[in-house]
């Protein structure tokens, strides 16, 4: 058993960096149990990498440990900067999301859909998942290295559907081939030179490419799979029609570049862009579709499975987590590699994992380390500010309590107020609370939902305040709701 080994720390946050330490030993448990014969794992938080380190091999054969540096193929991980750089295109006037695909790859024109009424798929179809395609995993992951000309002639013999366009979300990786497609013709480059231009250069990732043959021999994590009681090595599959969907190989240290990135779409601020790419266009990119899906969380050891509502974005799943919100992930499997990542926009953190085992992909140690993190109180919510108009109007809520009385609000209350509950309803309901909560504490902070509405808790002798408040549109800002209940301490 390989001995563990502190890991290292990229840019160390000081009261963090033991607690992050912790989640090492998920890892190394991981890579002995699954097995894997190496894994990188990183985290970033509030824009930097605050922990990297490499597990195994990188090689059997050489026995090259692996580092910060060695790279691996990720597999569908690729599908974000895929459909962010569609995205960026859209942004530059170059296509439009819900233009036909087929006007941009004309060898869709003449295929032949399974409904009369079926629409035409979208660029943004293809982007969701939703384009009618089927499930292609086990085909599509061996398809890396079809030559241009040959894809065209899939395309211009047409394809079967599974299902109309726009009636379920179905995970096809020819769809992402497809976009890859769109990105070289509208730009009239290839499409991994478009890649490089928009994204890898700008984010410093000199080490991230979809040519296995340009990545050096002593950096390569070479792909194997376990059979006949040994491990066998998988063959390198070379660029190609469908590196769109999976090609991209890349470093720890690398993807730690492309995560910060991403991560620092939030929260949305009037700082100056800093990025290739819009803030607010990445955070476009986590909108998921209709369709939603509700599945427990990801497995691992000690790992809280609650359920989460999920949707397939673009390139990235969004899913609403109970307990920690806004939640990206992707796993990547493919011959040879698995890859995983988990990215928290609300908390400023994201965690991956790389390995070099065909379908091994390492979400359970991902999402025990998150999980790890949250019990251990280090995944602290980077909360919104509380707006000026909002803090002025949870003054006087605060007022209208101590003083039970609605009209203490003066002028601030919006006129639905008083015709939902009058003035003497009020009185009654304010000094009910009171004499059910005792003396109590509104010195509480606010927490702010939105710019106009926020929630908050008066503790007091006997149970506590529960409040809820929300201003209406207008100008200047008025109150439209308070809500205010007596809670039991549990």
């Amino acid at each position: 058993m390989e001995e563990t080994r502190e890991p290292q720390h990229g840019y160390p946050v000081p009261e963090i960096a033991e607690l992050l330490a912790s989640v090492a030993p998920l890892y190394f448990d991981y890579v002995q149990r699954a097995p894997v014969p190496g894994l990188a794992w990183g985290i970033v938080a509030m824009g930097h990498l605050v922990l990297l380190d490499g597990i195994g091999v990188q090689d059997i054969n050489s026995g090259n440990p692996v580092g910060a540096d060695t790279v691996f193929r990720i597999a569908s991980l690729t599908k974000a900067l895929t459909a962010l750089t569609v995205l960026k295109l859209r942004d530059d006037g170059l296509l439009q999301l819900e233009a036909p695909a087929e006007d941009y790859v004309p060898a869709m024109r003449a295929w032949h859909y399974p409904t009369l009424d079926s629409p035409r798929i979208r660029v943004r179809d293809l982007l969701h998942h939703t384009a009618g395609l089927v499930t292609d995993d086990p085909w599509g992951d061996r398809q890396n290295a079809m030559s241009e000309a040959d894809f065209t002639a899939l395309l211009e013999r047409g394809v079967p559907f599974s299902r109309p366009p726009g009636t379920a979300m179905e995970y096809s990786n020819l769809g992402y081939a497809i976009l890859g497609r769109i990105i070289s013709r509208v730009c009239g480059r290839p499409y991994a030179a478009v890649i490089a231009e928009t994204l890898l250069r700008p984010l410093g990732m000199m080490s991230t490419s979809f040519d296995p043959s340009q990545v050096p021999a002593t950096t390569l994590a070479h792909g194997y799979r376990w059979a006949g009681g040994g491990w066998q090595a998988e063959p390198v599959m070379a660029h190609g029609a469908f590196s769109p969907m999976g090609g991209l190989l890349t470093s720890a240290r690398d993807y730690a570049c492309w995560l910060a990135f991403l991560l620092d779409a939030w929260p949305p601020r009037d700082a100056p862009e800093r990025g290739p790419v819009k803030r607010a266009t990445v955070r476009e990119m986590v909108q998921g579709s209709n369709f939603l899906t509700l599945a427990p969380g990801q497995p691992g050891a000690e790992c809280d499975c609650s359920q989460r509502v999920s949707a397939y974005a673009m390139g990235l799943r969004a899913s609403a987590d109970p307990e920690l919100g806004l939640v990206l992930s992707h796993a990547g499997g493919y011959p040879g590699y698995g890859a995983y990542m988990m990215a928290l926009p609300e908390r400023g953190f994201g965690l991956f994992a790389f390995t070099n085992r065909t379908y091994s992909v390492p979400s359970e140690p991902v999402a025990a380390a998150v999980q790890g993190l949250h019990w251990a109180g280090g995944l602290e919510h980077r909360g919104m500010t509380v707006s000026a108009d909002l803090a002025d109007a949870y003054r006087l809520v605060i007022r209208v309590f101590e003083q039970g009385n609605i009209l203490a609000a003066g002028d601030a209350l919006a006129p639905n107020v008083l015709l939902d509950r009058d003035a003497t309803s009020w009185g009654d309901l304010l000094a009910r609370l009171k004499e059910q909560v005792g003396a109590c504490n509104t010195s509480t902070t606010l927490v702010p939902t939105g710019a106009l509405s926020g929630h908050f808790a008066w503790p007091g002798d006997h149970g506590h305040i529960q409040g809820q408040l929300l201003l209406a549109p207008t100008r200047p800002s008025r109150i439209q709701q308070i809500e205010l209940v007596h809670q039991q301490n549990v």
